[in-house]
């Protein structure tokens, strides 16, 4: 039993009235809670205030400020308490992975040195490491440290991923995640643990592509384009032989939906003019509203509409046309035919300016700069065009062009010219840097771009030749960040493509959620879909709540396909989880009881990408106030705010029921005596005269959180600190989840 400081136990309080002793409370409490919070109390988790987590084994652990962090620098306290006194533990900020998951990296790594600001090393008292390099527990396994916290450094950036203080156990048990506590932070402008939670199987928010389906109408696909004005995807092709029963060389329009014809254009003229089934090599680009400009062998230039019959076309003259693209003006095309580059009228054929180059073969044109890189992989050279003066600016080397040529593309979004060439992806920026190569198992054969994402879409090509033991006959579909080329989502398997008939190709849809890639030795395009893990957009927080109070726990994620929703819950600390039956949407809403205090809340999110689970949050359930739900205040006597029983000790007495008198010498809120099993209250005390006692119950506010109730002013900070002092009791739906 603990009594009101300055009295002794069972000494009734002085005669003042309920409002005295509330604005004393207050008072008292308004002065612990600007001060630092003791350790272990309960405290709330609102913006500013400090925030208390369950360890696996009981641990409590205690921040100062968890929110609107100073992203420069800011000191927090840490205090804990219940900490094993056979492992040493480290305190520090670090990447918050979900539980079971190492904290790591951490700002200030692993001290031991003994002199970090930005984290702590507390060892078991005799620890030979006791003294300069680390701090000993207090009794109970206690500590209080200060750190000194950033937004960014060593390695760490919590702008970008979900931070939390923690502690862990040092370098010596490494592998124990007994002695991992987790408390989120955010710095000012941040919310608490965004992006929120942790990915089980693969990372929260992973995108990847699946194969939705393969369109095989198309012969032998060679080229594609997805027309930004009507969306259809149109696919230059030649023949496949033994596929079909009709010569399939020509301009598919297919429905980018399901790959249905909505139109082929098979013949187009040749060196005399007349009409013959020519294949389509190299689609320069789109006609306005629709409709499409191309090459077709070996020096053809031909545009065609759905529904012509066959194409409009003009014969080069000079040498086979190796690239293709659209002109400075609107009736022109830039045409390379070998080393020599020109821009050609489409109605005539003439060249309207020519550049013979020292060499090369195919070319990609940045119209928004003005530039044009001209790619000659047998000289290892790149070279830079200017559209206006129509000559070589600059002369770059291209590093292990001795390779397959694959591909020449420029990123519009930053002006970057991606080579591919080889096993490699060579980008450079548009000043001719050399900035990134990417490597890969395969031979790089087309590159896409989508300025909506900043991604870059790549796709690699198996050799074919099984001879060779690199080669296995599958490519790979890569999408990296166009800016920092990380990359952006998982790698796609693409079996069955190899370049023995072929370079494959690529279109993507504005805003990535499409991507289109042949398949030339297949005689198939695959149609992929973008396909996104659960992303949490909203996360449950802590919560404090009185016994019988009805408790709304809620959590959103994002992802595609539309992820689905459970809720779990833990009543070991987080060691061991199972479902809340029923519990399948948004919000998990349930009554409060004492029995599930300290119980842990989690929601999962699961679609066919991945699952990701929210950070576990704390259920806090205090002894309700006023006596309980029968035998409350009679005559307005009783003061219910801070429900009172003439006896105490251990919830035994002090309870839902008993013996209740208006200013009468025993008077209390809540009955003289009764049995409540776990109602005792933390501040005692009847109204005109009586008896009245502190409790420490099993069951009252104080006791819920861990903490022995030392005197009433330390009881007042945690009934305020855990937002318990006044509550209204909402309507009742459940029973509890469990």
């Amino acid at each position: 039993m603990t009594s009101t400081p300055g009295t002794d136990p069972g000494t009734p309080p002085s005669g003042r009235g309920r409002q005295i002793r509330r604005a004393g409370t207050a008072a008292v409490a308004a002065l612990l809670l600007t001060a630092a919070i003791p350790t272990g109390a309960a405290v709330g988790a609102d913006a500013g205030t400090p925030k208390t987590a369950t360890g696996p084994q009981g641990q409590k652990l205690t921040v100062s400020a968890t929110t609107g962090l100073d992203p420069d620098g800011q000191k927090v306290r840490v205090t804990g308490e219940g900490y094993g006194l056979t492992t040493g533990i480290y305190v520090a900020l670090c990447k918050d992975n979900g539980d079971n998951r190492v904290p790591s990296p951490c700002l200030g790594g692993a001290d031991m040195s003994g002199g970090s600001k930005t984290s702590q090393w507390i060892v078991p008292p005799g620890d030979p490491y006791e003294g300069d390099l680390a701090r000993a527990f207090g009794p109970g396994g206690a500590f209080d440290v200060e750190i000194e916290i950033t937004e960014k450094g060593d390695g760490l950036d919590c702008a970008e991923v979900s931070c939390s203080v923690v502690t862990r156990a040092d370098h010596r048990a490494a592998g124990n995640r007994t002695q991992d506590v987790r408390i989120p932070v955010a710095f000012a402008g941040q919310e608490p643990g965004e992006p929120g939670g942790g990915g089980v199987d693969v990372p929260a928010g992973t995108v990847s592509y699946q194969a939705a389906a393969d369109f095989t109408s198309a012969g032998r696909a060679l080229d594609l384009l997805l027309h930004p004005d009507s969306k259809k995807l149109y696919v230059g092709a030649d023949n496949l032989p033994d596929t079909a029963d009709v010569d399939e060389r020509g301009l598919h329009v297919l429905n980018p939906e399901d790959g249905t014809s909505e139109g082929w254009i098979s013949r187009a003229p040749g060196s005399t003019g007349a009409l013959r089934a020519s294949a389509a090599a190299r689609i320069s680009g789109p006609l306005p509203g629709d409709g499409v400009v191309y090459t077709y062998p070996l020096r053809g230039v031909g545009s065609a509409r759905p529904g012509d019959e066959a194409a409009s076309g003009v014969w080069l003259a000079g040498s086979t046309i190796t690239d293709i693209a659209p002109g400075t003006t609107p009736g022109t095309v830039l045409v390379a035919q070998g080393a020599t580059l020109s821009e050609t009228d489409r109605a005539t054929g003439t060249a309207t300016r020519t550049l013979t180059l020292p060499g090369g073969t195919q070319f990609a044109a940045d119209p928004e700069r003005g530039t044009l890189w001209y790619t000659d992989f047998a000289a290892g050279k790149l070279h830079r065009v200017d559209l206006a003066s129509f000559a070589v600016t600059g002369s770059f080397d291209l590093p292990g062009a001795a390779g397959i040529a694959g591909f020449t593309e420029t990123d519009p979004a930053t002006g970057a010219v991606w080579v591919g060439v080889g096993r490699s992806v060579l980008v450079f920026d548009a000043a001719g840097k050399l900035l990134k190569t990417l490597v890969g198992k395969d031979l790089a054969r087309d590159a896409a771009f989508d300025t909506a994402t900043g991604r870059a879409h790549v796709v690699w090509q198996d050799g074919g030749d099984l001879s060779d033991a690199a080669n296995d006959n599958n490519g790979t579909l890569t999408v990296y960040g166009s800016e920092d080329f990380a990359v952006a989502a998982k790698d796609l398997s693409l079996p069955g493509n190899h370049s023995q008939a072929g370079a494959a190709s690529l279109a993507v849809e504005p805003g990535g959620a499409t991507v289109f890639v042949t398949s030339p030795a297949e005689g198939k395009i695959t149609k992929l879909v973008r396909q996104t893990s659960p992303l949490v957009t909203r996360a449950p927080a802590d919560r404090t709540a009185q016994d019988g109070e009805e408790v709304s726990l809620t959590a959103e994620a994002e992802g595609t396909p539309e992820p689905t929703v459970r809720w779990q819950v833990s009543t070991d600390g987080a060691q061991t989880w199972k479902d809340v039956e029923g519990a399948t949407g948004p919000a998990l809403t349930f009554t409060a009881r004492t029995a599930q205090d300290g119980y842990r809340y989690r929601a999962e999110f699961r679609n066919a990408v991945g699952t990701t689970r929210t950070a576990a949050v704390t259920l806090t359930v205090t002894a309700a106030t006023g006596g309980g739900d029968t035998g409350g205040d009679t005559d307005g006597d009783g003061d219910t705010s801070n429900g009172t029983g003439s006896t105490g000790g251990d919830g035994s007495t002090g309870g839902d029921s008993g013996t209740q008198s208006a200013g009468g010498s025993t008077g209390a809120a809540g009955g003289s005596t009764g049995t409540a099993g776990n109602a005792g209250s933390t501040v005692g005390g009847g109204v005109g005269g009586g008896t009245g006692t502190a409790t420490t119950s099993g069951g009252g506010s104080l006791a819920a959180t861990g903490a022995t109730v030392m005197s009433a002013t330390l009881a007042a900070a945690a009934l305020v600190g855990a937002g318990v002092l006044i509550h209204r009791r909402a309507r009742r739906r459940t029973e509890g989840a469990l």
